[in-house]
Order: C-alpha cells, then structure tokens, then sequence
C-alpha cells in the first residue's frame, strides 16, 4: 500500500558561518525521525557542472559501450565492475528475477588517484574525473559524519570521521552509477510475478549513501514506520528553482548499528511507472532512468560496536527494556556485514564460484 508523499526534510549545510551545532540537531532528528535527509545542493561541496557531467558519463557508459567492452568488466566479489539486468538481486526472498537495471561501480581511487579495477576503454579518458567525483562525494560524506557524531555528542566526536578516513585503511566505498531502461523495453512476461518492483527493498549496506536524481523522473520509495510505502520526490518542495536537485542522503545499516539503531536504516525500492499511488506530480517513470549513489562505508576492520555516546546508550538500554534488540548477534566488522550482504545480492557470481 503506498500512502501520500515522503516528508523528508530539507537541510543547507553549505553556509559555514550559521551554528553548526543545529545544523548538526536538525540531521540526526531527521535520521532518527525518516532515516533520509535531503541536502540542499548549491553547488558549493559538488558542483552542478561536475554532477551533470556524471549523468553523462553514465548515458555513455550504458548506452554507447558494448556489450562486450562491460563483461570484461563483469563485478567481482570485490563489489566492483559491471552488474548487467537481474544480475543483483536486492530482495532475494521476494523477488522472482533480478532488479531491472544495470549498474557499474567504481571502488575507492588510489592515493595516486586511479581507478583499482578494469573500466571499459569507451570511458577509459574519463578516470581522472571519476576519481575527482569519487573525492567530492567522500570529502562530502566525511562533513555529514562529522556533523552526525557532533549530533550525537559522541565521544570523541570525530569518531565517525576517523573510521572513514581512506589514510586510515581500505574500504567498501562505491561509486555507483544506475541505468534502469524504459518500461516499455520490458517484456510483460519478464515482469510477471514481481508487480511493480523495479529493484527490490532493501537497506543500504555502508554507513551513509548520497544519491543523485534527475529531475522527473520517478520511481523511489522508502517504507514508513506503519509498514507503508511513499515515493520520494526528486525536488522536494522549496528546491524547484535551486540549482540541482537536493542530495538525498540515507542511512545504512553501519551507522544504524553503531547507534544502537537509532539512526534509522530504511528500507526503500525503485518501482515501475503506475505502482499505485506512486506518482509525484511532475513526475514520470515512463522514460529511461539514471541515478547515482555514493555507498560510504568505514574502513574495513571497524568493528559494529555501539558507540561512546550517552543518547545511543540510553536508546539501547530503552530498546532492551521492550525487548527489541538491535544488529547482529555476532559482533562484526564492517567488511564482514558487507560480504555477507553482498552474497544475498548477488546470487550468480557466488553460485558460480561453488561450481567451480
């Protein structure tokens, strides 16, 4: 069931002369209250121009390389590469076929600033940019940790900052650029058993994600705290005129975990155009569709621990009074909660390896 419009709120960080301690209040309120914020985009910490250009980039990636030139770049268990259609499987207990979209991600650059992985020789002329948008994004995500950790009087307060530090070790990060086709490329009979779901429900597997939209085009939902579903606009009211969409930023399980989950790790899904009650007015999901996610993950051998901060703690011992326990049974590290995720997603590349 899909109820109304999601009620996300709308926060400016890019003014570093007003009180960042509120700033700081009004992003942990709203990841505790909806678990996804929307950054107003002014362009100061990623440029319009540079965001544009990844749209671009990713029309030439999906529409003019072959076939052949992204299987030589198929993922690996390393999370990198390309995922063709059904490939990635976002909700395996429900979903009947893959997600309906292709994918490319781009793992962490090196300090030297090149890409760690095959790309296909149609984009190979646009690593330098890759590697420059995968830095705006990750000094963009170190600011929303700071901020956060201060939210939560964290102690120290750049505890989250420290853990995602690349100096500080490798990570899941990824760059991730989305191409759904349109609907109208989708046999009926491809679709038949999965409803509407264009990629399935699912949470976010890192700490914090910065998706990219373009303007009309539909398709985004998150799940309410009462079970239903509401699309997510791409320009939120007050943004029409700004000069890019907002940043919508989500919470993943990472940071969900280490706040005792308080910071709320919502699960959404992309779906087909006409999904009931899913339309945003100015909206379509008629077309082609694009997006752009930036999965921020800690270094790799952090541990899922609750951390040093006397609301989370007090939040634990809340939710232990009522009986709800939070995260995993086994304390894990963040590599850990990743591959484990990951093997759930992508049932083929693990399937071929036993068969090997």
């Amino acid at each position: 069931m899909t109820v109304g419009v999601a009620k996300i709120p709308v926060i400016d960080i890019s003014d570093d002369n007003q009180d960042q301690a509120r700033v700081a209040k009004e992003l942990v309120e709203a990841a505790i209250e909806h678990g996804f914020i929307y950054i107003k985009n002014t362009g100061k910490d990623i440029p319009v121009e540079d965001v544009d250009a990844a749209f671009n980039l990713a029309r030439k990636l999906f529409k003019e390389t072959s076939v052949e030139e992204k299987q030589a770049c198929t993922i690996q268990k390393n999370n990198r590469g390309w995922s063709a259609m059904h490939y990635e499987t976002l909700d395996p207990k429900n979903q009947r076929v893959g997600d309906f979209k292709e994918a490319f991600n781009f793992g962490e650059p090196s300090q030297q600033g090149h890409l760690q992985q095959p790309i296909p020789p149609t984009i190979r002329s646009a690593e330098p940019f890759i590697s420059h948008f995968h830095t705006l994004c990750h000094h963009l995500s170190l600011r929303l940790n700071t901020l956060l950790g201060q939210g939560l009087s964290v102690s120290p307060p750049d505890f989250f900052t420290s853990a995602h530090l690349r100096e500080n070790g490798a990570s899941g990060t990824i760059l991730r650029l989305l191409y759904y086709p349109a609907p109208s490329s989708i046999a009926a009979e491809e679709r038949k058993g999965d409803g509407d779901v264009r990629a399935g429900a699912h949470s976010d597997y890192g700490s914090l994600t910065l998706l990219f939209r373009l303007k009309g085009q539909a398709g985004l939902e998150i799940q309410t705290r009462q079970g239903n579903w509401v699309p997510v606009p791409v320009c939120p009211p007050g943004t029409e005129t700004d000069p890019a969409p907002p940043i919508l930023v989500n919470i993943g399980d990472l940071l969900s975990y280490w706040t005792n989950g308080l910071l709320r790790s919502t699960v959404h899904r992309v779906v087909f155009p006409g999904a009931a009650g899913s339309t945003v007015e100015g909206e379509t999901g008629g077309e082609e569709r694009y997006s752009i996610a930036y999965f921020c993950h800690p270094v790799g051998t952090m541990k899922l621990e609750p951390v040093p901060s006397e609301r989370v703690r007090a939040f634990g011992e809340e939710q232990n009074g009522k009986g709800v326990t939070n995260g995993e049974r086994k304390m894990l590290t963040a590599d850990e909660h990743l591959n484990m995720r990951l093997q759930a997603s992508y049932l083929k590349l693990y399937e071929d390896e036993k068969k090997d």
